[in-house]
């Protein structure tokens, strides 16, 4: 009786994910460009904005990152200008991807994030290569 393979042995490659602009279709990052973030608490990292923080607030679930964090890339004219904080925009369309900047910004899920090159994924198309 032969004895099962197992999956170890077995090269299988990963697919790799890439980013593309909604509009144009035009590669802007890949799974290898991101750059990863602990999640951070939600809604509760932003309390300091309300005025009031009443006991009776439940905590909610922490949210999703709505967008994904990048390393600065030749694509990105406005840091290649060498700007501290700039739209980041699509070479191929001109659409608008997201934003960087140099000191930081806070991801959707609550995590502080420095240096910040961010693209929101309501303006990408993820697909596997």
């Amino acid at each position: 009786m032969a004895e099962p393979r197992s999956c170890e042995s077995e090269t299988t490659t990963k697919p790799q994910l890439i980013y593309r602009c909604k509009k144009c279709r035009r590669i802007v990052a890949s799974e290898e460009n991101i750059v990863f973030h602990e999640r951070g608490k939600g809604e509760s990292s932003f309390k300091w904005k309300k005025r009031s923080s009443e006991p009776w607030e439940t905590e909610k679930q922490p949210a999703n990152c709505t967008s994904i964090f990048v390393e600065p890339m030749k694509w990105m004219q406005a840091v290649q200008e060498g700007h501290v904080e700039e739209k980041l925009l699509c070479l191929g369309c001109n659409a608008r991807l997201g934003y960087f900047n140099w000191a930081g910004m806070q991801c959707s899920c609550g995590a502080w994030v420095n240096p910040a090159f961010q693209l929101h994924k309501s303006r990408l198309d993820e697909c596997k290569m």
